[in-house]
């Protein structure tokens, strides 16, 4: 008798209970589940800490690129938000009368997470500068800080040999144009004839191409595909389609087989197109320069909280891993160490549990962390002043998204929310997501969501993801 009489009173209970607040929590995200995903979320108010909604907040799952916000807040941690990288040209020999640099030229790599071509014409512009007008010696790229680092994941294994994308780039401390290739497409004269490909650096590739793409006539859409692939140390782009007479240069990035080998190659030639011959080539060095070497030239990459704009908003995975591998001081880290460097700090955070990061940038599924942990990340880090601005910035709001996914949902979730997204389809689908919102009062939140499939689930679309979410929170939103 007792077990109805309770039933009814509940039943009683929740007649009186205005609407919003039985819709209240993740009632639409929860639906998921009927599709066999395994889903961990929470959102909280973090002036009181009351908790709007949760499904198996503490479930350790895979948060794919959520990863990078743990990153982020460990770099801030460790270098604040106004640290610069340095990379420096080195030597231990010296110039002569004729400006010829009697010794080996050394590129020192400083772990700049964005060390593109254009620092590398600052070197350059800095090494005439110092009279110096050709080499008696070698070029060698020093990546004795970390590089080449060993791959713990299929895409970046696979990229020893061949890749179709850019995100799976190999990482150094002396990499360069976050270890990807670039070649510029062009049409050709006429309609019929071969298209035209340079280097994006200078007018000679830097990489072997194969150039199977034809120019159509005036109007015709552009279709490029490249692949990369490597025998005996050498890369080669191969580049099929077509591109229109009228049509605008297409950039093609794929990433390298051997980033040092890379920067290596972009280097020298860059000397030699600025005029200072190289006698002895290049090589590539594990070892630190002698400490009898003086700095030719030098270059500062952006400020750290500069990078991680990049860095979250196009959830770049190479200056992720680089920003994590700079945590470790010693020399030839791997991306583990840095992983744990990166748990370290995050669970030294009040009530943020378990963590295992086997990369700094998400891109492996054996990540683990829960809704509740990327949540207490959120809240120490507002909670910190003067490095919360530099954290939030690099968030999406849905309406202004660089990515075009995420520019979803109504108003409310539009204007009020500020994300972070992962994202992977191998071996299993992950869609993950955390940030701020702010309520309708103007208190801050956090959520977080992770989303995990199996072997048998179905391919994810995000917008089975953050459609649900949006109705979601615009509903704690409002109500808060």
């Amino acid at each position: 008798m007792r077990r109805p009489l309770i039933a009814l009173l509940t039943l009683f209970l929740l007649a009186g209970m205005p609407f919003t607040l039985m819709a209240a929590g993740f009632d639409h995200v929860k639906r998921l589940a009927n599709k066999g995903f395994v889903i961990g979320a929470q959102a909280r108010l973090l002036d009181s800490g009351k908790v709007l909604g949760e499904i198996d907040a503490e479930r350790q799952l895979s948060p794919a690129s959520v990863t990078k916000l743990y990153t982020a807040a460990a770099a801030l941690d460790r270098f604040g938000p106004q640290h610069r990288f340095t990379t420096r040209l080195v030597t231990s020999g010296w110039v002569d009368q004729n400006g010829v640099l009697q010794g080996d030229l050394v590129l020192e790599g400083g772990g700049d997470p964005a060390l593109v071509s254009k620092d590398l014409w600052q070197l350059i512009q800095g090494l005439r500068q110092q009279g110096v007008s050709a080499v008696n010696g070698q070029l060698i790229i020093s990546q004795w800080r970390f590089g080449p680092v060993e791959c713990i994941t299929t895409d970046r294994c696979n990229s020893l040999t061949h890749s179709r994308n850019s995100y799976d780039a190999l990482l150094s401390s002396a990499g360069v144009n976050f270890g990807n290739w670039c070649v510029n497409v062009l049409p050709g004269a006429k309609a019929g004839t071969p298209a035209r490909t340079m280097s994006c650096d200078i007018l000679t590739p830097l990489i072997d191409v194969k150039n199977r793409v034809k120019t159509m006539i005036a109007g015709e859409p552009a279709r490029l595909s490249a692949e990369r692939v490597t025998h005996e140390g050498v890369d080669t782009l191969i580049i099929d389609g077509n591109i229109a007479l009228n049509g605008s240069p297409r950039q093609v990035y794929r990433s390298s087989s051997d980033p040092g080998r890379q920067t290596g190659l972009t280097l020298l030639a860059m000397l030699e197109q600025a005029g200072v011959a190289v006698s002895g080539g290049y090589s590539t060095s594990i070892t630190a320069p002698p400490g009898s070497s003086r700095e030719l030239a030098s270059v500062e990459s952006e400020t750290v909280q500069t990078l991680l704009l990049r860095t979250l908003n196009y959830s770049n995975n190479f200056m992720a891993d680089i920003l994590s591998l700079n945590l470790i001081e010693q020399p030839r880290a791997s991306l583990r160490q840095a992983g744990r460097e990166v748990e370290g700090f995050a669970q030294s955070l009040p009530g943020h549990g378990p963590l295992t990061l086997y990369s700094g940038s998400g891109l492996t599924t054996e990540n683990r962390t829960s809704a509740q942990g990327v949540n207490m990340l959120l809240e120490a880090m507002y909670r910190r002043a003067a490095l919360f601005p530099a954290f939030v910035a690099g968030m999406q709001t849905p309406t202004n998204g660089p990515m075009r996914f995420i520019r979803r949902g109504g108003d409310i979730f539009q204007h009020h929310v500020m994300i972070k997204t992962g994202t992977l389809n191998q071996p299993f689908a992950v869609r993950a997501m955390g940030g701020y919102f702010r309520t309708s009062k103007g208190r801050w939140g956090a959520f977080s969501v992770l989303v995990n499939g199996n072997g048998s689930t179905p391919y994810l679309p995000w917008s089975e993801v953050l459609d649900p979410l949006a109705e979601d929170l615009t509903t704690m939103i409002l109500n808060n």
